[in-house]
C-alpha cells in the first residue's frame, strides 16, 4: 500500500501539472524510519559525531548546532595545522558564509585586497622576464549582481581559526589528548571538540553507530567508544572513515607528486606588491621549476610547490638548507629575512568515493573524505563545504521528525553527481595549467614517462643513487629548453613558443580561476526535489576547463537567483536583503515564493495547513513588483491571515535601469510560485499557474521531498 499510495500521489502531481516527471521509487528506502525511531536507537546517546575537525567539519557542526542537532567532534590532530593549505573561497561558500554570523564579511576585510592577488604570472624568476600574466577578475565580479559576495583569498588555517571562534560562541568545548584525563571514558561528549582523538573502529548496526576513538593519556594509549546515531566522516583526503567502512575511490590516481614548502619573507612580499602582485606565479628557468602560491603578499606569506619523484627522490632531498637554495634561484636574488616554516609532500588525485552513504545510512562521507580533487580551480574545500549545507538541514529534518530516514538517501543522489563533475573541471583546469610548460618545450607527459619507466624497468636493478643521476640528468636536459639563449623573440624556435604561449594566455587556455557557470549554477538533477519536464538547460553541460558567467535558473534543483529586494513593514527603517538571505539559517523552514495574487494566497494557505501535517516551517514571501509610488496598499497579511509568518516584499531596481523583474529573472511569470528548501535550493516550482487542487498538491510536495511515504 506504501509504494501504491506514492505512485497515486505522484499522479496526482502529474495531473496538476502533466510535465511533471515522475520521481522515481528507488530513493525511497524500503525500511524507513521516522526521525524519532533513527535517532534514538537504544544504544545511541548523541545524534552526530564528526570525525574531522577541518574547515568542513567544522560548517558541519555550526550549521547542526544552529539548527538544533546535538553533535560533538573528533580529529586524530592534536592541534590545528598551521600549514595555509586551500585559500580560494568561491562564490557559493562565502554566500553560505554571510549567514554564519557575518564570516564573509570578516573573510573580507581580513583578506588581502583584491588587486594584490588577482592576477597569475608567469615568468623565468620573480625578478626576470614575464612570460605572460592573466588578470583572472572581470567588472561584473564586483558589481554583486548574481551574488550578494564576491570570491575570496584566504588561507585555510585562518579560516579554521575563525570557525573554532564560531564554534566556541554556540557553547562547544575543545579539549585535547592531554585534557583528557579529566574526562571519564562514559562521559557525554556532546559540544565537545577532541583533539588527539583517532577514530580506529566503527560498528555500525540498525540502531546506531559506535566509534572506537584512540588517544593520549598519561602517555599511555587508551581508546574509548562513543556511541552515535550518524557519524559523518570529514576527515580528509587520507580519510579512516572511508578506510574502515572499505569504501573505494574511484578516478585517476598519482596525477602529480609535489613537495609543499610553507615559508614566510616580509622582503619578497614587499618586492612583489611593488612590482608584480599577484596570487600563483609560475616560474621556469634552467636551475628549477615551481609554482608559487602568495597567501599573503601583506604578511609575506608564500607556499611553493614543487615536483617530486620519489623513489629516486626522498623526502631529505628537501631539507630546510636545499629549499632555501632552490627559493632564492626561482626568486632570482636571495632573501634576507627568508624562513622556511614546514616541508611536506603530498599527492594529487582525482577520484569520487564509489557511495557515500553506507552501514545502513548511519555513515555518511563529505568534503575530502568523498572526492579529492587537483587544486586548479579551488574545487576541493568549496565541494565539501556546499556537502556540508546539503547535508546539516536533511539531518535536522530527520532529527525533528518533519522527515523519513530516505531523505539521507539524497544527499548521495545529489552530491555525488556535483562531485564527479568538479573532478571533471577540476581536470580540465589541470590540464590547462600544464599547456604552458608544454607550450615551453616541457611537455610534463614526458617527465612522468620517464619517471615510470625507470621505476619499471632499471628501479629494481640499480642503486638509488644512480636512479637519481639518471633522472637529474633528464630532468637537466628538459629544462635546458628554458635557457635564455633559445626563449627569445630572435631564435625561431623560442620565437614560436612564446608565439604559442601568447595564444594560449590570449585564447584564455591557461590555468583558470574562477567557474561563476558551476560554482552558482550546479544544480541538482534528482533528490529532494520534486522535478518537472518544463526545464531549458537539460543536463549539465560538459566542463570545458574555460570560464562561463552564470545565468539565473529557478529550475527545481538550482540555487535560488539572487536579487536584492526591500522589506515592506510598519517601520520607518528601511531594510534591504537578498533573496538567499529570506532562507533562515537557524531553524530548517521552507520558503514559498509568491506574487499578490488571489489565486497564490490560496496556495500559500494551503502550504501552511500541509506542512503543519507534516511539522515543517513555511514562510510565505510575496514579491511585489518595483513600481513608482502609486499609493497602494502592499501588505499580503490581511489576505493570508490568520496565518502569521508571511512577509511582504518589493524588488530593488530601478525602472529606467531596464533591469529585470524578480519572475524574469527567474523565467517564470507572476503567476508561477517557488518553493525554496533550507539549503537555499529550489524543490518545486509552478512556472505560469498556481495547482488545481492546492492542498492534494503540496502535500504531494512535501512527501517528496522529505521523504515521507
Amino acid at each position: 500500500m506504501g509504494l501504491l499510495g506514492l505512485i497515486k500521489r505522484v499522479s496526482r502531481i502529474s495531473r496538476n501539472n502533466s510535465r511533471a516527471r515522475v520521481y522515481p521509487a528507488r530513493y525511497f528506502q524500503s525500511r524507513d524510519l521516522s526521525g524519532s525511531n533513527f535517532f534514538h536507537g537504544k544504544d545511541a546517546k548523541l545524534p552526530v559525531l564528526i570525525v574531522g575537525a577541518g574547515p568542513v567539519g567544522l560548517v558541519l557542526s555550526i550549521l547542526l548546532t544552529k539548527l538544533g542537532v546535538k553533535c560533538a567532534l573528533v580529529d586524530k590532530a592534536t592541534c590545528f595545522s598551521k600549514h595555509p593549505q586551500a585559500h580560494f573561497i568561491n562564490n557559493r561558500s562565502m554566500e553560505i558564509f554571510r549567514k554564519l554570523d557575518g564570516l564573509a564579511g570578516e573573510i573580507e576585510r581580513s583578506q588581502p585586497p583584491v588587486d594584490l592577488w588577482r592576477k597569475f604570472i608567469y615568468c623565468t624568476s620573480l625578478s626576470g622576464s614575464t612570460l605572460g600574466t592573466v588578470d583572472h577578475m572581470q567588472p561584473q565580479d564586483f558589481e554583486k549582481v548574481v551574488s550578494p559576495a564576491s570570491v575570496a583569498h584566504f588561507s585555510q588555517y585562518k579560516l579554521t581559526s575563525l570557525l573554532l571562534k564560531r564554534l566556541k560562541d554556540l557553547g562547544f568545548n575543545f579539549q585535547s589528548s592531554n585534557e583528557s584525563d579529566g574526562l571519564e571514558l562514559d562521559s557525554d561528549v556532546t559540544g565537545k571538540v577532541l583533539m588527539g582523538h583517532e577514530c580506529v573502529a566503527i560498528d555500525a548496526n540498525k540502531e546506531s553507530v559506535t566509534a572506537t576513538v584512540a588517544f593520549l593519556k598519561g602517555g599511555k594509549r587508551m581508546e574509548r567508544n562513543i556511541q552515535c546515531s550518524l557519524l559523518v566522516g570529514a576527515d580528509g583526503a587520507g580519510s579512516a572513515v572511508r578506510r574502515l567502512t572499505n569504501v573505494e575511490m574511484r578516478g585517476e590516481r598519482d596525477l602529480q607528486k609535489l613537495i609543499s614548502v610553507h615559508f614566510m619573507s616580509r622582503e619578497l612580499g614587499e618586492y612583489l606588491i611593488n612590482n608584480r602582485p599577484g596570487m600563483l606565479f609560475f616560474i621556469f628557468n634552467t636551475g628549477g621549476i615551481g609554482v608559487l602560491v602568495a597567501h599573503d603578499l601583506l604578511q609575506g606569506e608564500f607556499v611553493l610547490q614543487i615536483p617530486y619523484y620519489p623513489p629516486q627522490q626522498s623526502l631529505s632531498d628537501f631539507s630546510p638548507e636545499m629549499c632555501k637554495v632552490l627559493i632564492f634561484n626561482l626568486v632570482g636574488h636571495e632573501l634576507s629575512d627568508l624562513d622556511v616554516a614546514d616541508i611536506k609532500p603530498w599527492v594529487m588525485h582525482a577520484e569520487v568515493a564509489e557511495k557515500f552513504m553506507c552501514c545502513e545510512n548511519r555513515v555518511i562521507l563529505a568534503g575530502d573524505a568523498a572526492h579529492r580533487f587537483p587544486p586548479a580551480g579551488g574545487f576541493g574545500m568549496n565541494t565539501g563545504i556546499q556537502d556540508a549545507h546539503n547535508l546539516a538541514w536533511k539531518i535536522a529534518a530527520l532529527v525533528q521528525g518533519s522527515a523519513k530516514s530516505s531523505i539521507l538517501n539524497t544527499y548521495e543522489t545529489e552530491r555525488r553527481p556535483i562531485a564527479l563533475f568538479n573532478t571533471s573541471l577540476s581536470i580540465q583546469n589541470f590540464r590547462a595549467a600544464m599547456s604552458v610548460p608544454s607550450a615551453l618545450g616541457l611537455d610534463p607527459t614526458i617527465a612522468n614517462s620517464v619517471h615510470r619507466f625507470i621505476n619499471k624497468t632499471v628501479g629494481s636493478i640499480l642503486p638509488t643513487g644512480l636512479q637519481k643521476a639518471i633522472l637529474d640528468n633528464v630532468f637537466a636536459l628538459g629544462r635546458a629548453q628554458l635557457s635564455e639563449s633559445l626563449l627569445n623573440e630572435s631564435n625561431p624556435l623560442g620565437h614560436q613558443r612564446l608565439s604559442r604561449l601568447r595564444s594560449i594566455f590570449e585564447g584564455g587556455k591557461s590555468l583558470q580561476l574562477q567557474f561563476p557557470a558551476e560554482d552558482l549554477g550546479f544544480r541538482y538533477q534528482e533528490g529532494a526535489i520534486v522535478p518537472d519536464n518544463e526545464s531549458g538547460a537539460g543536463d549539465p553541460e560538459a566542463p570545458s576547463g574555460r570560464r562561463r558567467d552564470y545565468v539565473p535558473c529557478a529550475e527545481p534543483g538550482s540555487r535560488l537567483p539572487h536579487m536584492y529586494v526591500k522589506v515592506l513593514s510598519d517601520s520607518t527603517r528601511e531594510v534591504i536583503v537578498s533573496t538567499l538571505d529570506l532562507v533562515s539559517i537557524d531553524k530548517v523552514e521552507f520558503l514559498l515564493i509568491i506574487s499578490p495574487l488571489q489565486e497564490s494566497y490560496e496556495l500559500a494557505r494551503a502550504t501552511f495547513e500541509v506542512a503543519k501535517e507534516f511539522k515543517a516551517n513555511v514562510k510565505v514571501c510575496v514579491i511585489w513588483p518595483s513600481r513608482s509610488d502609486d499609493g497602494a496598499v502592499r501588505d499580503s497579511k490581511s489576505a493570508l491571515a490568520p496565518c502569521e509568518n508571511v512577509v511582504d516584499l518589493m524588488e530593488v531596481k530601478e525602472e529606467s535601469s531596464g533591469e529585470a523583474s524578480w519572475w524574469s529573472i527567474c523565467k517564470m511569470t507572476e503567476r508561477g510560485s517557488i518553493l525554496v528548501r533550507p539549503d537555499e535550493h529550489i524543490a518545486w516550482r509552478m512556472k505560469s499557474s498556481v495547482p488545481l487542487e492546492p492542498t492534494l498538491h503540496m502535500r504531494d510536495v512535501f512527501n517528496i521531498i522529505l521523504g515521507k511515504q
